[in-house]
């Protein structure tokens, strides 16, 4: 392999193909001296984690037109920036959104620090996140290494460890490419970008597009014949399933919700009340007993869904009635709900009769 070669030639291929993103400045606008507002590329990073660009970009317009600086963000109550994160999941994301751009705000200004350590030292801050902000919005050279990164460093280099083992090895190839970069050519925000755009438009997970990639020559998985087999992985252990019972209680139009404590799963959010997620199927005389209210409930079906580390069945009861200790919504406002609960929100109100 040849690294210099290898930079120009993908340097040169996101010069010409460069996704055009909300969140980016170009390659040639960047060339002629605009740089990155760094609240725009660390909260489409925060977004970005664990969801797609898709997925993730009418959430990024909807964030920066309701709060165009970390300032407004970090002034804005909790439960609206809950609110507004509904559907992107992981919500502990959101919690450690807040509290980053509250320490931005108080501490700094409502200026983001412009190296790798000081962001790093910012609150809910990982070091992918940190890395890539210093090289994106202020052109530090930093080792930008996500998981588009990774699997184009285990095909390039056609390494034969498995994931989850392999990820310093693959950090470590990824850094001496950015370490041995000349200066005057490193572009540490566009290296890192192109990485991605790369890993993503290309380099894909399924049948890559060799055909189409600039480095091609210089790949090592591509030449045992079969890039699509790397990186490596072990086989995953099968997810656990779990059961519990979600209530669905009405009142006329309005629909009891609760909050959820602070931290843990869905931490903080508005929600349907629910028995304990447990692996044993609940009982209709657990369900019943379980319930936040005497009422008359009913079955209604029940709805599946997946978490990262297990799967859900909810059982459903729906009921008309009164508790005490919910917080009353109408079925207009169930659309901010967190996607497991409107999904047995939306189930338990489709049985009305």
């Amino acid at each position: 392999m040849n690294p210099d070669a290898l930079r120009a030639q993908l340097l040169a291929w996101y010069d010409a193909n460069a996704r055009d993103l909300p969140w980016r400045v170009g390659p040639k606008a960047h060339a002629a001296g605009r740089r990155a507002d760094p609240y725009r590329v660390w909260l489409s990073e925060v977004m970005l984690q664990q969801t797609t660009v898709p997925h993730a970009t009418p959430y990024f317009l909807k964030f920066v037109a309701r709060w165009p600086t970390v300032g407004d963000l970090a002034a804005e109550a909790d439960g609206e920036v809950m609110a507004a994160w509904a559907g992107l999941g992981y919500y502990a994301r959101a919690r450690n959104l807040l509290a980053c751009a509250r320490a931005v705000a108080s501490e700094h200004n409502g200026v983001f620090p412009d190296t790798e350590a000081d962001l790093r030292a910012l609150p809910g801050l990982g070091p992918y996140t940190a890395a890539a902000v210093a090289a994106i919005a202020f052109d530090e050279r930093t080792n930008v290494v996500d998981g588009n990164v990774e699997r184009v460093m285990a095909r390039l280099f056609a390494v034969e460890a498995p994931l989850p083992d392999a990820k310093p090895e693959l950090k470590r190839l990824a850094a001496g490419l950015v370490r041995d970069a000349p200066l005057e050519d490193a572009r540490p925000g566009d290296w890192a970008q192109a990485l991605m755009d790369l890993g993503a438009t290309i380099c894909r997970p399924k049948a890559p597009l060799c055909d189409r990639c600039p480095v091609a020559a210089q790949c090592a998985a591509l030449s045992t014949g079969a890039p699509e087999t790397y990186p490596r992985r072990t086989a995953k252990a099968e997810r656990p399933h779990r059961y519990g019972v979600a209530y669905v209680l009405t009142r006329g139009d309005d629909v009891a919700l609760v909050r959820r404590p602070p931290s843990g799963l869905l931490g903080g959010m508005l929600a349907l009340p629910t028995s304990e997620w447990r692996a044993a199927r609940w009982t209709d005389a657990e369900a019943r007993a379980a319930a936040p209210a005497q009422a008359p409930w009913r079955g209604v079906g029940e709805v599946e869904h997946g978490f990262t580390h297990f799967t859900l069945t909810l059982q459903l009861l729906r009921a008309e009635g009164e508790a005490a200790d919910v917080i009353w919504t109408p079925r207009r406002g169930l659309d901010a709900l967190p996607s497991v609960f409107l999904k047995a929100a939306s189930a338990g109100l489709s049985n009305l009769i």
